[in-house]
């Protein structure tokens, strides 16, 4: 039997496609190795063998990159804890001094007795006695922050006298923030696929380890960052869940959002902000709501508090204060026409640019100009910028180069109050060293924002985007997006958009100026 002729001509070969990941696959992308990128990285390297060579195997065994940065983290969170360690053993109870001489000084264990959590009151709803709070009637801090407090309350048991219950207080807490750090880690390993080595920068940070249990700001920096990671697997909704959750335990999160605007109207990704957005008031509101209903008063508080606060410590107006010898009352206005006109610079940036900013940088931007132009500057504030560093510009040198000036003010400002507090001994710094290390603080951030504003104008600079090809390993949706709007005839397309076909291109691309294709 025969078989009916069969047409046997051998169709085309097809390419075949090379082994390994696709160069533009940044999930399967093997990951960055800092030691061939860094100069300080492969320097540092040497006490631990050197520089990774071509026989290292990454993301097998079980020291993976994020098992590595995890253990640095939980080291570098201990030493913390126990630099903390004078305070604990008595600092904190024999008068204001020692506390700052040892610089151990935490608002936990002060707290505890001074917003009524010793004598069982609850945040908001019940209204602290003078003789303990000193004239402060609610707690004045966000609500997801004040329920962060009174779990740890709940908590603190076993101690014999009132002493105790605050040192187990500060424990109870400390274990806590823990996990936050934890979070926070992860985050900063996870959030860009390929370069989970920069999550040593936060584990390393010196701001951290010093800061991390002075006052509860790790909690909104921890889902500050679960949300920056939400938002770079492209779950936009759930981004703004999170940082509307961070945003009722600390106010700065909500600034993220103005770098999400401009960054999606120069793609044209308006659904996935309105997502985000509508994610964040959402969150926000579900938390704040009930409280607002059940106890306005003591709701309002933290604004009251924020809106009222005189010029503090850490800022630029103190220093101005300090020269000038008088009461800078319109810090709150001159604050708030600089922070408007910087949100128009870095929305400028954003849309100018040759290439679209990553959201790490603007976000590390917009949160930077707020702390430079707040009317005050607490220690612990440094947290909510170590990841946003990391994440924006992770070189070492940079980064620290900013962390020396931060750990100098960390110093500075304990060595001033103990020299304030000592009468006529004047143990600590004087006025004008201290006007030096707020001097330095404001030198380093603003040395950092130079850096990163010049990544976003030269991209060939970017150590993320130079590197590996990268676009923007944290955008989300926004990784590799045309753009739809800019502003600037200097705006070129980049070389992955330059793979569209030239119709598509022009679809997508609205300028104002002469257009270069």
């Amino acid at each position: 039997m025969t078989s009916a002729p069969t047409d046997r001509t051998p169709a085309p070969k097809q390419p075949r496609r090379p082994a390994g990941p696709s160069p533009t696959d940044e999930s399967a992308a093997p990951p960055v190795r800092p030691t061939d990128q860094d100069e300080v990285a492969a320097a540092a390297s040497e006490v631990a063998g050197g520089r990774a060579g071509r026989r290292a195997v990454h993301g097998t065994g079980w020291w993976t990159p994020l098992r590595t940065v995890l253990v640095a983290a939980l080291v570098m969170f201990l030493l913390g804890m126990f630099q903390k360690l004078p305070c604990l053993e008595g600092a904190w109870f024999s008068g204001q001094t020692a506390q700052y001489v040892h610089a151990c000084y935490s608002d936990i264990p002060h707290l505890y007795t001074g917003r009524g959590f010793a004598d069982g009151l609850i945040p908001y709803l019940d209204r602290i006695p003078d003789r303990v709070s000193g004239g402060m009637e609610y707690l004045e801090y966000p609500v997801l922050t004040g329920a962060f407090m009174q779990i740890a309350a709940f908590l603190t048991v076993g101690g014999d006298s009132l002493r105790q219950d605050q040192q187990i207080y500060w424990l109870v807490n400390a274990g806590m923030l823990l996990v936050c750090a934890v979070v926070l880690v992860v985050c900063a390993v996870r959030t860009h696929r390929n370069r989970p080595w920069d999550g040593m920068l936060v584990a390393l940070a010196p701001g951290l380890a010093l800061t991390a249990t002075v006052n509860w700001d790790l909690l909104a920096v921890a889902l500050t960052a679960l949300g920056m990671l939400l938002w770079s697997r492209s779950c936009p909704l759930a981004a703004g869940v999170l940082i509307g959750l961070a945003t009722a335990a600390k106010l700065y999160p909500v600034l993220l959002l103005g770098p999400l605007l401009v960054l999606c109207w120069r793609a044209g990704r308006w659904n996935a902000f309105a997502r985000a957005a509508g994610g964040t008031v959402a969150a926000w509101l579900v938390v704040n709501l009930p409280v607002m209903v059940l106890a306005p008063a003591g709701w309002a508080k933290f604004y009251a508090f924020s809106q009222e606060r005189p010029v503090d410590f850490g800022s630029l107006w103190l220093i101005i204060q300090q020269q000038t010898g008088r009461a800078f009352d319109e810090a709150n206005v001159y604050a708030i026409i600089l922070m408007a006109v910087g949100c128009a610079g870095i929305a400028a940036l954003a849309l100018c640019a040759p290439r679209r900013p990553r959201f790490a940088q603007l976000a590390f931007l917009v949160v930077a100009l707020f702390v430079l132009t707040n009317k005050v500057y607490s220690p612990q504030y440094v947290l909510w910028l170590i990841p946003l560093a990391a994440l924006a510009r992770p070189r070492w040198r940079d980064f620290l180069i900013w962390q020396s000036c931060e750990t100098l003010y960390y110093v500075g400002i304990w060595m001033y109050l103990a020299y304030t507090g000592s009468g006529d001994k004047h143990q600590g710094l004087p006025e004008d060293g201290y006007q030096l290390t707020i001097a330095a603080h404001l030198l380093g951030t603003l040395y950092l924002c130079a850096v990163i504003v010049r990544d976003a104008l030269r991209p060939e600079h970017d150590p993320v985007r130079s590197n590996d090809g990268s676009d923007d390993p944290g955008g989300g949706v926004l990784d590799r997006a045309p753009d739809a709007f800019t502003l600037s005839a200097f705006a070129r397309t980049p070389a992955h958009e330059r793979a569209l076909p030239t119709a598509n291109r022009t679809r997508h691309r609205v300028r104002w100026g002469a257009a270069r294709e």
